[in-house]
């Protein structure tokens, strides 16, 4: 068995075609991380710096104030940190200077820059809020939403042809073989949640990689609600570590790439040719992020737990959290796992049982 998906294995990465894509993936996302660190920008005092030299500076200026939150930090903050009004009376809290004025400002500030009033307890009740540099953390994890949504494709890609590739006649050979029906048809279908699981990992490694490379391990015990304005807007509304919102994120990407091989194998089995077989899996895949489906309808609690949602990620985790306390984008998992069970049982089968001429 192990020699039969080493060898389908070898022939899901050998193609030209699912390299190609891997690697457009892995360049698009390499993009996505360099346009977002160059893009960084941050001015203190004034001081005036991009690229790394922004993400040192809101590090230096996010140490002055890292820890629990309290109202005496954020008075301080407010009176070192916080802009007066702009010209022409521009709402200062969108005058943007670095990540942690940004942070105070959205929250703590009126429109003239002083403080609003607010207390901690008011803006977050009474849980525990850390604060220190998370920005170059949830831009990080931003960015590798899109590059998981991308590595989808690569999936659907890399795994049409598993099954249907075979119907030009192949198939008459392997059926009529020994193991044909039994061992082959199962091998190919656990090649094919191998290789979604391999190239996840590998996109996982590359991004959290390049995160430690460019904005270190400073901010991953701290929470993401405090963040600049652009970074929390419309994200997860609950409070969570910068470490706990990549963990979460890396596990959900691996839930999905298993119930996207899920989908593309049963189709791969169906279909009679590897192109119908992936526009019929990208057509399943994608339907439910494009049903007209209000975000606050029960419907849309269903659907945010399918994979392409897992990808997605924000999507799923901006659900509110479960009375136990754990992110309701955790019922996905035992989705996937049902996904993974009907996907590899109903593949082989569907394989095994075809009429061959």
């Amino acid at each position: 068995m192990r020699k039969l998906i080493g060898f389908e294995l070898h022939k899901l990465f050998a193609r030209r075609l699912t390299q190609a894509a891997f690697l457009a993936v892995a360049l698009v996302s390499a993009l996505f991380t360099f346009y977002t660190y160059q893009n960084k920008y941050a001015s203190y005092k004034g001081r005036q710096a991009s690229g790394g030299e922004a993400v040192a500076l809101d590090k230096e200026i996010a140490a002055k104030y890292e820890g629990v939150l309290t109202d005496e930090k954020v008075r301080q903050m407010m009176d070192e940190l916080a802009p007066k009004s702009g010209p022409q009376g521009l709402n200062a809290i969108y005058l943007y200077q670095n990540a942690m004025q940004s942070a105070v400002s959205a929250r703590f500030s009126d429109m003239y820059g002083n403080w609003n009033g607010l207390r901690v307890e008011d803006v977050f009740g009474e849980e525990e809020i850390r604060i220190g540099y998370v920005d170059g953390w949830i831009g990080a994890s931003r960015d590798m939403e899109k590059s998981f949504v991308f590595l989808s494709f690569v999936i659907l890609i890399m795994l049409a042809p598993v099954y249907s590739g075979e119907y030009g006649g192949v198939d008459n050979l392997i059926l009529a073989s020994r193991y044909g029906r039994t061992k082959c048809a199962s091998a190919k279908a656990l090649a094919g949640i191998l290789a979604a699981v391999l190239v996840t990992a590998v996109m996982a490694a590359l991004n959290v990689g390049a995160a430690f490379l460019l904005y270190g391990s400073q901010g991953l015990d701290c929470s993401i609600l405090f963040a600049q304005l652009t970074l929390t807007e419309g994200y997860i509304p609950f409070n969570i570590t910068c470490g706990a919102l990549v963990g979460y994120q890396v596990l959900l990407s691996f839930a999905g790439a298993v119930g996207t091989a899920a989908v593309a194998l049963v189709l791969s089995a169906v279909c009679r040719n590897p192109m119908a077989a992936m526009v019929a899996s990208a057509a399943v895949c994608l339907a439910p992020a494009l049903l007209p489906v209000p975000e606050t309808g029960p419907l849309f609690r269903l659907l945010v737990l399918l994979p392409i949602y897992q990808m997605q990620f924000s999507s799923l985790m901006s659900v509110e959290l479960l009375k136990a306390g754990v992110p309701y984008g955790m019922l996905a998992l035992p989705v996937s796992a049902g996904l993974l069970a009907v996907g590899y049982g109903a593949s082989g089968n569907i394989f095994a049982r075809h009429e061959v001429m």
